[in-house]
């Protein structure tokens, strides 16, 4: 499949069901604790610089935000988990609304579940990419921040977080950075087979 990347705009924010896009586009779901680098993975995978905003302040996307690139896909940039500034409620609020697109779109073929490189896999990663194999949805790991680590200790960091993670053989790992574009070709190829 040829995507033009180039081809990229958010499409639109929802708050649940009624407001999703209405056709057959397959999607792609980013995952991950606030400030783990969604923005930042979406803007160098489609090569812009401020199409998904990045943000210094974790838990500012608050929505599904729904990325159409070139009308033959889209990535859905799904709320940041795991940030204590929020409360409770509006916690449980972003949590159901996540559920449920994760649980009942159809358009959905796979989750990107991001994990900062740098440290072990926190206990809502865990959650997370444990979800994700209960429900049986396709999930691509991406270690992001690679950049920071010096590349003789990658093994290392990476089986910690596989363990961490109990992770399955079968799904998809990768080592991403977006400011030397590590990963980026294998991140499109892992994510073009699943749609």
């Amino acid at each position: 499949m040829e995507i033009n990347t180039h081809n990229a705009e958010i499409l639109l924010s929802a708050a649940n069901k009624s407001h999703y896009p209405q056709d057959e586009i397959p999607e792609i779901a980013l995952a991950g604790r606030s400030n783990v680098g969604k923005s930042s993975f979406i803007n160098t995978l489609l090569n812009r610089k401020n199409l998904a905003r990045t943000s210094g302040k974790p838990g500012k996307t608050q929505l599904l935000n729904f990325f159409n690139i070139d009308n033959q896909l889209r990535f859905v940039d799904v709320p940041g988990y795991g940030y204590s500034k929020v409360s409770k409620t509006e916690r449980a609020k972003w949590g159901r609304m996540i559920e449920e697109y994760l649980t009942t779109r159809e358009n959905l073929r796979a989750v990107v579940s991001l994990v900062d490189f740098r440290h072990e896999p926190s206990a809502d990663d865990v959650q997370m990419y444990e979800f994700l194999k209960y429900y049986e949805i396709p999930v691509i790991v991406v270690a992001t921040k690679a950049d920071k680590i010096p590349r003789s200790r990658w093994n290392k960091h990476e089986s910690v977080i596989k363990k961490r993670l109990d992770f399955d053989k079968n799904d998809d790992f990768l080592i991403f950075s977006s400011v030397n574009k590590d990963g980026l070709d294998a991140a499109w190829d892992a994510i073009l087979e699943k749609i």
